[in-house]
């Protein structure tokens, strides 16, 4: 995986005029132009889609509103601050992104194409994955406040995000599955991996109870001998009873959509299971 992050204009505008607002000063500015520039103001919402298309190169219809927004000192100093928080996000990527890559290698078993991360000021909380028809460069919209006692998590939750675009049509009937899945491979195996300590206790708390039941079958599809299983269950803080579970040897050699798919296929088997408990 490659990633690029940019800071584009327009895309940072159009997130501060039409998320939530940031500060008093940006909120009295959308109402300054809201209440002098109402048409040009709503013909700018629909610029989002021709934006991403193609973002190095859009010139817009109307650039009124751009260019009032650009002039502003608040602008200056939150487009200052954005580049800096894409610098930061930049260096823990590069910092890293060798072995993110060998660890999503081993995880996912499936590659995934180099995406474009339009990064936004971190103050708007954003994450925007929508799918842009006729965009060949896969795209992102990315503004989270990092982690000040765990930097790693900003790039494993990118990375989640990234993963879910790429998985968001897949077996859509099975939703929760195929989200619990994702979040043991991403948010728990993967941050477990690159911060050394376990991190399968977190995640969406509604998923909690079908993420245990999945794990020991998780752990197969890992790879991890039966013998192995007790260190895995200490690590995690999940036990569960390992003669109870037919041991899974092909799962280990499938990547993780035939894993979701076996899941998908034992769902019955796997989720009547009650033994599972929190250490």
């Amino acid at each position: 995986m490659n990633l690029k992050f940019v800071v584009n204009d327009y895309v940072l505008i159009w997130n501060l005029l039409f998320q939530a607002s940031i500060s008093e000063n940006i909120h009295k500015l959308k109402q300054k132009l809201w209440l002098n520039y109402k048409e040009e103001y709503n013909c700018t919402y629909k610029d989002k889609n021709l934006i991403l298309k193609d973002p190095k190169n859009y010139i817009p219809n109307d650039d009124t509103i751009y260019n009032i927004v650009m002039e502003t000192k608040e602008y200056e100093k939150i487009k200052k601050s954005t580049d800096k928080y894409r610098n930061e996000i930049l260096k823990i990527w590069d910092d890293n992104k060798k072995q993110i890559n060998k660890e999503l290698k081993d995880i996912l078993r499936f590659d995934i194409d180099s995406y474009n991360i339009f990064v936004v000021n971190d103050s708007l909380n954003v994450v925007d994955s929508t799918l842009i028809k006729d965009n060949k460069q896969s795209t992102l919209i990315f503004g989270k406040r990092i982690d000040t006692e765990d930097r790693n998590k900003i790039i494993v939750d990118l990375i989640f995000e990234i993963v879910k675009r790429e998985m968001k049509d897949y077996n859509p009937k099975y939703k929760e599955i195929v989200q619990s899945v994702l979040e043991l491979a991403i948010l728990n195996e993967l941050s477990t991996r690159l911060n050394d300590r376990s991190a399968y206790l977190t995640g969406e708390a509604t998923l909690d109870y079908l993420k245990r039941q999945i794990y020991p079958y998780w752990l197969m599809y890992l790879g991890s001998a039966k013998e192995e299983m007790l260190d895995y269950m200490m690590r995690d803080k999940i036990a569960f009873e390992i003669d109870k579970y037919t041991f899974e040897r092909q799962l280990k050699n499938v990547d993780l959509k035939e894993f979701i798919d076996f899941c998908i296929r034992n769902q019955k088997h796997i989720i009547k299971i009650k033994e599972i408990e929190i250490i």
